[in-house]
């Protein structure tokens, strides 16, 4: 018996014995085939764009951390010599080089002031005031410790540079700290000592921690040889946050991604980011266990898959293509173009039968699969397009084009802890058109609504890009300009004062009084910022319109308003 009737009898004996039937077959096959390999090439692909956007990440995190450490150094710079300026500190110490006064006196109002700022500033863990000679004269903790700092600081310090020594472990804390030291001058540049204090870098754990990637990641701040300062974990039994080695491997990648052993059998993706005007550096670290722990359970359920699946399909597809015409050959191949998504295929009917009725009934279904996906496109298109129109009229003013009001408050209330959470200013302009229900009347409600809108102009115009102009009701606008001090949300109510006057309305000129508030001098809420502000509009109001007022202090402002 010839191996085409064994074969014959067997398709009998599996019911494979109709064309349908072996179509099925056929189509189980042929999809199990460019599945199998396109699930070997997923495996590939998903690891190597998992891999660039986990380097991507890593990368992202280090360059962010480093910044906000430089800006945390700086910040600690900037409360240090804040306090080296007190009057406090420069009497007293100035008292004890003259010799003026009791020294005793002197030195417990020195110690008292010490104490005072240490329980104000949890990021260091004391201060002490060295005298020019170089000798400790007052602390913040007793006894007074010896404060010997190093020969090749003073003539620096002299010259009324500041010095931020190199980080070591304090005994007392068990934190990494550093030593700060700062002039202390007169305000006629002399020369009187020095306030040194220990900055402990505890306090930046949190910071890391924040920038730290989910699960088992880290970010770590070390120095030039690798030893950890600090970490978004605590590692105690690990000194070195990167071992030697490998320290040297992500210094010479340059801000690139290394796999390497952290030093505990723990195998890492890491990066390594300089820190600014530091000899510090940010190591992220996340282990690759975590990162491709998904990559490699699907690697090896695939490869089962596809071992037994090559041999069986391979030998299996062999045979039957010698059963199948060519009909059902371009059949097949359109079926797997269509499953990878191509909808172009149209195959010609070329004959009668269960392969011309199976051929016209694919490309029907093709078709149809064409036209859903059409369908699809352009529903989703329309609904994008009136996503954004409703999201646009959610947050604007019909009438003026600026923010409307719940847009305003929702956005005054972030501002607000933004403002508080990183110590910025943050100002708040109330303006009123002066007389508006005169002009309303006497020209009209229509004249009166193309005169707010060229208001909205005028006052989106004259404001920065990261302000948000409003139309908080009525006549009535507001202006939000973060980063903003008295001094600039003044000049910039002068501007749109000015510019107003400058504008040419249909009837008689118009002008607007503005009241001013900054936070944190006029308010730590939104609602306190908003009444101060109005407080001051009102203000501007009674001292004769067309004006710009600020909280409890008038300013600038031109003639009085008609």
């Amino acid at each position: 018996m010839s191996w085409e009737q064994h074969l014959g009898r067997l398709l009998i004996a599996l019911r494979i014995d109709s064309i349908r039937r072996k179509i099925v077959a056929l189509a189980v096959l042929a999809t199990l085939v460019p599945a199998t390999s396109i699930a070997v090439l997923s495996n590939v692909q998903n690891r190597r764009a998992l891999t660039e956007t986990l380097e991507g990440e890593l990368r992202s995190i280090g360059s962010q951390a480093a910044r906000e450490l430089d800006l945390w150094v700086k910040e600690r710079f900037y409360d240090v010599r804040i306090f080296a300026g007190s009057s406090e500190l420069t009497e007293n110490l100035g008292r004890l080089a003259d010799g003026g006064g009791p020294a005793p006196d002197a030195l417990e109002r020195l110690a008292d002031y010490l104490v005072g700022v240490q329980r104000r500033s949890p990021d260091y863990a004391g201060f002490t005031v060295v005298d020019e000679d170089g000798a400790a004269v007052a602390s913040s903790r007793s006894p007074v410790p010896s404060a010997e700092l190093p020969a090749e600081w003073m003539p620096r310090l002299r010259g009324g540079e500041a010095i931020l020594g190199e980080p070591y472990h304090h005994a007392l804390s068990g934190e990494m700290v550093a030593t700060v030291a700062q002039p202390v001058r007169t305000p006629d540049a002399r020369f009187l000592g020095v306030l040194v204090a220990t900055l402990d870098f505890g306090g930046l754990r949190d910071v890391l921690a924040d920038f730290a990637p989910d699960g088992d990641g880290s970010v770590d701040l070390v120095v030039a040889d690798g030893r950890r300062i600090v970490g978004s974990v605590a590692l105690d039994h690990l000194e070195l946050a990167v071992p030697e080695a490998a320290h040297a491997r992500l210094r010479a990648a340059d801000g690139g991604t290394i796999v390497y052993d952290r030093g505990d059998g723990e195998m890492v993706l890491g990066t390594l980011t300089s820190v600014p005007n530091r000899e510090w550096a940010v190591v992220t670290q996340l282990p690759t266990r975590q990162a491709y722990r998904e990559i490699r359970r699907l690697g090896r359920s695939t490869a089962l898959i596809v071992l037994g699946l090559m041999i069986f399909v391979g030998s299996v597809a062999y045979f039957l293509g010698l059963f199948i015409v060519r009909p059902l050959s371009r059949l097949a191949e359109a079926a797997a173009a269509v499953a990878s998504g191509d909808l172009t295929v149209d195959l010609p009917v070329t004959g009668g039968g269960e392969v011309g009725y199976l051929t016209g009934v694919f490309n029907r279904m093709v078709g149809q699969l064409r036209r859903s996906r059409e369908e699809v496109a352009a529903a989703n298109g329309a609904l994008r397009r009136q996503n954004q129109e409703l999201q646009h009229l959610s947050m604007t003013d019909s009438l003026t084009g600026l923010y409307n009001r719940r847009y305003v408050m929702n956005e005054l209330d972030k501002e607000v802890h933004r403002a508080e959470r990183h110590g910025r200013s943050l100002a708040v302009l109330m303006l009123d058109v002066d007389r508006f229900k005169e002009y309303n009347d006497t020209y009209g409600h229509p004249a009166g609504d193309r005169a707010l809108m060229a208001i909205g102009r005028v006052i989106e115009d004259a404001t920065r890009d990261p302000d948000v102009p409003g139309r908080f009701g009525g006549e009535e606008f507001i202006v939000l300009m973060p980063d903003c001090d008295v001094a600039g949300a003044l000049d910039a109510a002068e501007r749109i004062r000015t510019r107003l006057t400058e504008e040419a309305f249909e009837g008689a000129p118009v002008t607007c009084s503005i009241g001013a508030a900054v936070l944190p001098g006029h308010g730590q809420t939104p609602a306190a910022l908003i009444a101060a502000a109005d407080v001051a509009l009102y203000e501007a109001k009674a001292a004769g319109r067309d004006r710009v007022v600020a909280a409890a202090v008038p300013w600038g402002g031109g003639a009085a308003g008609a």
